[in-house]
């Protein structure tokens, strides 16, 4: 009697990125790097005004922390790096389409440059392969643009770091968690679906 033996699709390797899967190294890069530069400005002019505070609700951040689990540690901080230098050049594609390096919220443009590699050295170790991990991906992601972006609100707008708390950071929580529940539902799927390829 012959038997058959069934074997399970292989799951993708830990150590890669999505932006791994796609060929053509060299040129995929610089597109990516560009894309991702690209896909942070556009999100940054999704913007919703927060009363009383400086800094808008934007799609900015939930678009730095998916360059950064997709395209991985060193595309996500080019990526980036670029949105911020040409944003600073003049580019007016920060928040509410402002530009340069004196506005209150530039410090959240600095914070996701450091989030974007955070999360993408984790992504490249499996942060983005099933829902908890995602999520914990994304939470230390938006703690790390918090860490950076509301000490530089508070100096910037010459105010104390209670009160730039409560300006940059409180308002924001539920928008971040909406972020991280539509991560968790598209990163770890994208996965699942290479994984059947």
């Amino acid at each position: 009697m012959a038997t058959t033996t069934v074997t399970a699709p292989a799951a993708p390797r830990t150590g890669k990125v999505l932006a791994d899967l796609l060929p053509g190294a060299r040129t995929r890069d610089v597109a990516l790097v560009l894309g991702g530069a690209a896909l942070t400005g556009v999100a940054a002019q999704i913007a919703v005004p927060v009363p009383g505070s400086p800094v808008p609700v934007t799609g900015q951040t939930f678009a730095a922390l998916l360059v950064g689990t997709s395209l991985g540690a060193r595309r996500g901080f080019l990526s980036l790096g670029l949105y911020a230098l040409i944003g600073m050049a003049g580019m007016p594609w920060f928040a509410n389409g402002t530009s340069g390096a004196g506005g209150a919220s530039f410090g959240y443009v600095l914070g996701m440059l450091l989030a974007s590699t955070v999360v993408g050295a984790l992504a490249r170790r499996g942060g983005d392969r099933s829902v908890l991990r995602t999520a914990g991906t994304m939470v230390l992601g938006s703690a790390i643009i918090y860490a950076v972006g509301v000490p530089y609100l508070a100096a910037s707008a010459d105010v104390s770091l209670t009160r730039a708390v409560a300006l940059g950071l409180t308002p924001f929580l539920l928008g971040d968690a909406l972020k991280a529940a539509l991560a968790m539902g598209v990163l770890p799927t994208a996965w699942k679906f290479v994984g059947r390829k």
